[in-house]
């Protein structure tokens, strides 16, 4: 009987380094790869070898191909994911409680881990994403302040390098630019709001770059629960205001 370990066959090991990049959040859903012969070059590999390989990534749903055939990155959590979860979100009505109440948990572990395990690379993001919030605000434009304080949570979950953490929260971020959890305008227009999610951010941003992870956790779980506070001040504003209408209609 034969003992002979078999070399490792070159796509195996191709897509092997490809995935690893996928898993670790170095490339991001959506995000396009080099053009086949520059990421040939770059592996210092054949185009057939390297297109054996990208063609096993597509067939376990890591890539996918896009416009004019490119490779792009595929959503680890995919759509049967985020379109059951949008349903029942739009469906039950204590759905942006009950996301809160996930993101109070996690909030907190992630600046944690940022802080403890954060490389130059991802202080870089949460720094460059930080900068686009402060930016923003400085124009009085909560469109983009919104966009960039998502980017800024998204940059402290890479930073965690925790692979589940990433990739749920990757999968929730989506759904939050949509304003499936909430109407996030709402939350930006609301007088003070701004200025003090900003001060709440920069605190955030201070104590992991600081390297200070039980200072990042506390900040951050305060952030969650002043933006929980805020949701269901503005939700029974709301509501007072409809009751209000339905009054004046009948009387």
């Amino acid at each position: 009987m034969s003992t002979q370990i078999k070399p490792a066959k070159l796509a195996d090991t191709i897509a092997e380094r490809i995935e690893i990049l996928i898993l670790e959040g170095a490339l991001r859903p959506g995000e396009r790869l080099l053009p086949e012969r520059e990421l040939a070059l770059r592996f210092d590999v054949s185009r057939p070898s390297l297109r054996e390989a990208l063609e096993k990534l597509e067939n376990k749903g890591l890539l996918f191909a896009g416009k004019g055939g490119a490779s792009h990155v595929a959503p680890l959590l995919g759509e049967a994911f985020t379109e059951t979860l949008s349903r029942m979100m739009r469906d039950q009505p204590d759905g942006t409680r009950d996301y809160l109440e996930f993101r109070a948990i996690i909030e907190g572990s992630a600046a944690y881990l940022a802080a403890l395990r954060g490389t130059d690379i991802d202080r870089a993001l949460i720094a460059e994403a930080f900068e686009r919030m402060k930016a923003a605000h400085a124009e009085d434009d909560p469109s983009n302040e919104a966009a960039a304080d998502a980017d800024f949570h998204l940059a402290l979950y890479e930073a965690s390098h925790n692979l589940v953490m990433l990739h749920i929260m990757r999968a929730l971020s989506a759904l939050l630019r949509r304003d499936v959890f909430y109407n996030r305008a709402k939350l930006y227009q609301r007088k003070g709001v701004r200025e003090l999610l900003l001060e709440q951010h920069e605190a955030v941003y201070k104590a992991v770059m600081a390297g200070d992870p039980d200072g990042a956790s506390r900040v951050a779980a305060q952030h969650i629960s002043f933006t929980r506070e805020a949701l269901h001040e503005i939700a029974e504003l709301d509501a007072r205001l409809e009751r209000q209408l339905r009054d004046l209609v009948r009387s």
